[in-house]
């Protein structure tokens, strides 16, 4: 299938640059080798995306633990990488050990574009006016199959309590440039839990652009528990994305099992959820 793209998709993988675990149980560092062993399975792998919170410190420590891991993985199979910020990623960190916050990258005529929306010291996303015009100039001339768009806030709205106030705050105009453009594909993550869903564009028959939200590599979301608590699990996942040359995107949100998935990580009453959106939470 030369003339398909097919993207290892990784979020969330919330390292420390210290060893660190997450929420004082998860060893996240375990979880992506997990995810990666798992992930090996794939014959065929032409790029892998990381879509932000890379690190949970934001320390140059951390991003060369991920550096160390996954570069080398992905070598060994041919596989450009992507990675993109997130809103626990810190900027300095990030660019001294992994370069540039938003770049351009071709894979074979694939053009793939990262959009940083995250802002500094909160957990909520938005881009500016300059991020916009500069994305809409990439996007003056198509790439030969079209453009992906990798981000950490999906432009889409989130499923459960915690992320309402952590959401992409007004991400229309974003869509609008990527549907006016060639971009057949939105990559995200965020939200800890696999999502497929479209982002849709202005007017009465605006363009539907696919957005594939990648579980998170640190642990789970659980979708159906009830508001307004908020719980996630122990679990791993990532995203299997294969974009034809001139074909509709197939996605596959997969686990990479172990013996404790499920076990609570956290369980945030509505008291908690609201201490966390008065922190970092969008208070427009």
């Amino acid at each position: 299938m030369t003339d398909t793209l097919r993207i290892l998709h990784l979020s969330d993988t919330h390292l420390f640059g210290d060893g660190r675990l997450h929420y004082g149980i998860v060893d996240t560092l375990a979880g992506l080798d997990r995810v990666l062993a798992r992930a090996a399975t794939l014959r065929e792998l032409d790029v892998v995306v990381a879509s932000g919170d890379l690190s949970d410190d934001g320390t140059a420590a951390s991003y060369r633990r991920l550096q160390s891991t996954l570069e080398p993985w992905a070598a060994e199979r041919g596989a450009a990488i992507v990675y993109a910020m997130g809103n626990h990623d810190l900027r300095d960190g990030f660019e001294e050990v992994l370069g540039a916050r938003e770049t351009v990258t071709d894979v074979r005529g694939f053009r793939i574009v990262t959009v940083d929306t995250s802002v500094p010291l909160a957990g909520y996303g938005r881009i500016d006016a300059e991020q916009l015009d500069r994305l809409r100039e990439v996007l003056a001339a198509p790439a030969e199959h079209g453009t992906v768009v990798v981000l950490h806030h999906p432009p889409v709205p989130p499923t459960t309590v915690l992320f309402e106030p952590l959401r992409f705050v007004d991400p229309q105009p974003l869509i609008d440039v990527c549907a006016d453009g060639d971009v057949r594909l939105i990559l995200a993550g965020h939200y800890h839990h696999g999502l497929v869903t479209d982002a849709v564009a202005s007017g009465t028959e605006g363009r539907r652009i696919p957005v594939v939200v990648a579980p998170a590599v640190a642990n789970t979301t659980d979708v159906l528990w009830p508001a307004p608590h908020e719980r996630a699990v122990r679990g791993a996942g990532f995203g299997w994305v294969q974009l034809p040359a001139g074909g509709p995107v197939r996605a596959h949100l997969l686990t990479a099992p172990a013996r404790d998935d499920g076990e609570t990580v956290y369980d945030l009453d509505p008291a908690a959820i609201q201490r966390i959106a008065g922190d970092a939470g969008w208070r427009g």
